[in-house]
């Protein structure tokens, strides 16, 4: 994995596959490569390191952009098979040097494949398990004078297993592209006399807002004027039906900088706004509740459901635990969450009366579309919570929440979770309202939600005063996390913050289970970032904090709570919110803290090391 970009038409393509290649980098990547066919030759370039790298060596080479091809593929390698260097990065060609392949996912029979490939004398010049595919599609053509590239593809995919999405290009046919995807999200975007590939179509707004999400085992062969699709069954292949294309919900200027130097502070500084799409026409302040009408579920089918459970990934799982407090908290029933990547091969038990939740921002994650399958092989009952309409978990569950964050680019999630917790809000609003939840608490909650998005921009306004103290411990080479009940998933996803952009050691522990063991870490050099919402349990949280600092312990408080000045090394104050609303804003603070800590040490902020926005390989 991780990005792919295509073009067939009548434009330079180079340019084309270029700027999609710049629109990809947030997925996170090592290394990038183009191919294209010009004056009948498969024509490649590729080097670890940045998209500009590449567009650095392409304009070194003399004649390489005066070409004017018009059909190619590039891509942005996320390094799974062999490491990042020019000979493994992607396109992966045949020894003929007629095929050329670009594959996110993971071919998990590799090793056979290559063993037999190596048995018929074929030589590897990489380490990966892409480059078998286009030695055995090209096998396949040698064989069969008479087959087309899309038969060629479909037979070598017949071989293979694993998770792909991959485009195929063959010098021999300069006027089409074989496309096929499973288990790896890939989005055909149609234009006026030209067609697009994109494994995110971030790549292809610019030029066309139709688009075409593949479904798991399609094939399709796209052309400058048309396309069409094909779906690999057990039995044979079967013709799909036409598709109507989707219109996306972007613009290229969603992708823009603008003001800011890197996307993630671009997001931060985003969300008041994304909390208000969240909850636009889905407060009913008429009777108190919230309307998710894409959940699909009547008020007697909301009683009937006696347990929730969310299933998410890093981020994802602890804005889970955070909607699960939430619904028991609100709606009095039981709810938990776990994370997506464990829950299959437990061999989880199944109620049917539990509403499953799947969390994903890109809605790709393949360890919760892989949760989805099981909970629906075993009857489960389960909506999604995505960000990216047609995404394969969207489409997977069939019903669900749409989170409206807007696109998210930074590898680090900061609105898209801020809006999941948001939407939890109003599910554990609408379940409680079925149930014993009063109308006066509803209307407390509506009220709470509608002053969220003023209060984060109050927040926000403090993004100075955050940074001096972010500045202050940024040189810790270890930092602890503490809450207590809410503050809990709050303290966990603030230390995710720190470690993924950072790269800082960093830990979260619930506040009570401090002194059992963790507490013996405490020193001068070690600061510990407590977390304290204006509940019952204030006293306790400051009892925390004198512990800590009893031991020489740095501690910055995040606080709605009128907690004694002085007793913190540095404190940030939050606005007083509803208290079951008040783990979202104090999420916002650790958000700007993780983001300054990391500027303050030189890291590639929206690209952290070793990372990528959208996991679809397990």
């Amino acid at each position: 994995m991780c990005g792919i970009v295509g073009y067939v038409g009548k434009r330079d393509a180079m340019p084309v596959l270029i700027e999609g290649l710049h629109r990809l980098e947030y997925r996170g990547y090592d290394s990038a490569g183009v191919a294209v066919i010009s004056r009948g030759r498969l024509q490649i370039t590729k080097t670890p390191g940045r998209v500009q790298d590449l567009r650095d060596k392409l304009a070194a080479k003399a004649g390489a952009s005066a070409s004017k091809a018009t059909i190619g593929v590039g891509h942005t390698r996320w390094a799974t098979h062999g490491e990042p260097n020019e000979v493994n990065a992607h396109p992966h060609t045949d020894t003929a040097n007629r095929i050329a392949v670009v594959h996110n996912g993971i071919i998990e029979n590799a090793e056979l494949l290559r063993d037999q490939l190596q048995a018929s004398g074929v030589h590897f010049a990489s380490d990966t398990d892409t480059e078998a595919l286009a030695h055995m599609i090209a096998a396949e053509l040698a064989v069969d004078e008479g087959a087309t590239l899309e038969d060629a593809v479909i037979r070598t995919l017949r071989r293979v297993e694993g998770a792909y999405g991959l485009v195929v290009l063959d010098k021999k046919n300069p006027d089409q592209l074989v496309v096929a995807r499973n288990g790896s999200p890939i989005v055909l975007g149609l234009g006026d006399g030209e067609m697009f590939v994109a494994s995110d179509v971030s790549a292809l707004v610019r030029y066309t807002k139709q688009v075409i999400y593949l479904e798991d085992g399609e094939v399709a062969t796209i052309k400058a004027t048309d396309y069409h699709t094909t779906t690999i069954t057990a039995s044979g292949t079967e013709n799909s039906s036409i598709r109507t294309p989707t219109t996306v919900d972007a613009d290229a200027d969603d992708y823009e900088l603008g003001q800011f130097s890197d996307y993630m502070r671009k997001e931060i500084h985003e969300q008041p706004d994304a909390i208000r799409r969240a909850m636009r026409g889905r407060l009913d302040e008429r009777f108190a509740t919230a309307r998710l009408d894409g959940i699909n579920l009547d008020a007697r089918e909301l009683r009937n459901i006696r347990c929730v459970k969310f299933l998410g990934c890093g981020s994802a799982y602890y804005a889970g635990q955070m909607g699960a407090a939430l619904v028991e908290e609100l709606a009095r029933i039981p709810a938990d969450a776990e994370p997506a990547s464990e829950f299959r091969y437990r061999s989880p038990v199944v109620d049917p009366d539990t509403l499953y939740v799947a969390v994903s921002q890109s809605g790709e994650t393949i360890d919760t579309l892989m949760g989805v399958q099981e909970l629906k092989r075993k009857g489960g009952q389960v909506i999604g919570a995505v960000n990216v309409v047609g995404s394969a978990i969207g489409r997977e569950c069939g019903h669900g929440i749409f989170l409206h964050a807007g696109p998210e680019v930074a590898v680090a999630s900061t609105k898209a979770l801020t809006n999941m917790a948001v939407n939890f809000a109003l599910l554990a609003l609408l379940l409680g309202r079925v149930r014993d939840l009063s109308s006066a608490n509803g209307e407390r909650i509506v009220n709470g939600l509608r002053n969220l998005p003023a209060q984060v921009s109050a927040i926000l306004a403090e993004d100075q005063a955050i940074a001096t103290i972010a500045n202050r411990y940024a040189d810790a080479d270890h930092m602890f996390f503490i809450g207590r009940v809410r503050g809990w998933p709050v303290a966990r996803e603030g230390a995710q913050k720190l470690k993924e952009i950072s790269y800082v050691h960093a830990e979260a522990y619930q506040a009570g289970e401090l002194k059992h063991g963790p507490l013996a870490l405490i020193q001068p050099d070690m600061p510990s970032v407590v977390i304290i919402p204006s509940d019952d349990l204030i006293a306790k949280n400051i009892s925390t904090i004198e512990q800590i600092k009893a031991r020489g312990g740095p501690v910055i408080a995040i606080t709605s709570a009128d907690i004694p000045e002085g007793l913190a090394d540095a404190t940030i104050r939050i606005p007083r919110a509803e208290p079951e609303l008040e783990p979202i804003l104090l999420n916002i603070p650790l958000q700007l803290l993780a983001y300054h800590a990391a500027a303050k040490l030189g890291r590639d902020i929206d690209k952290p090391r070793n990372l990528a926005k959208s996991v679809t390989v397990e």
